[in-house]
């Protein structure tokens, strides 16, 4: 089996790039593709960059030049939920593309245009061994649930509110939902997960520089439970 893992940025990588047992690596598209062993499982580890363009083509290189089996990606997310703080983690059930608009057309506000399906629903089994593999977390709490994703900054309030208004989302974020749209018309198995990073609906925040090794920490430990579950 092959198991891609992509994240946004090299932060949310580098633990797990140095635990790795690195076989090669390839550059394709402006992206290095890291391909070597972990707990003896293979794995493709890749910074796709930030974006829904961006996290499309490096999934759609994992699948087609990697043949991957199933698809993680992980990453910092904005809270949604009131219930939701920093440091906690929220894995997808499934993803939304909140800046898909096309209701002139008489769409719903997220609908990708004559596709099958409204939301891009991740893998039951990954989802259940996400939420195994963060069994060990005491100070944090994980959430199951929708994320919703754009390629914008989300940093207004009322935008904030309005995405947990019109979609029930969890948490938001920029690449997600364009990994799992390109997932699913490759029928590949995937899941999101997601590390908290602030919260403006409640008015929990954390400094950045102090959340992100919580965020490496929290990433990494769960990618190599996981690793070792599927």
């Amino acid at each position: 089996m092959n198991i891609g893992i992509v994240g946004a940025m090299d932060e949310e990588l580098e633990l797990l790039l140095k635990k790795m047992e690195l076989e090669k690596t390839e550059h394709k598209a402006g992206m290095i593709f890291n391909f070597g062993k972990i707990s003896n499982k293979n794995v493709v580890i890749v910074r796709c960059g930030i974006g829904k363009v961006n996290a499309a083509i490096c999934t759609q290189i994992l699948v087609d030049d990697f043949n991957v089996d199933c698809i993680i990606n992980v990453g910092v997310a904005g809270g949604i939920g009131k219930n939701i703080y920093p440091g906690d983690i929220v894995i997808a059930d499934n993803l939304v593309e909140h800046d898909m608009d096309t209701t002139a057309f008489g769409d719903k506000r997220g609908q990708v245009p004559r596709m099958d399906t409204f939301d891009f629903k991740c893998n039951e089994t990954l989802v259940k061994k996400a939420k195994e593999a963060c069994g060990n977390f005491k100070d944090h709490s994980v959430f199951i649930g929708r994320i919703v994703s754009g390629d914008q900054f989300i940093a207004d309030i009322d935008k904030i509110r309005w995405l947990d208004k019109e979609f029930g989302a969890m948490a938001c974020e920029m690449e997600g939902g364009s990994i799992a749209h390109t997932a699913y018309l490759n029928k590949i198995p995937f899941v999101v997960i997601r590390s908290i990073s602030d919260n403006a609906n409640n008015g929990a925040s954390m400094d950045y520089e102090k959340f992100k090794p919580i965020a490496i920490k929290n990433s990494t430990d769960i990618l190599e439970n996981m690793i070792n579950l599927i």
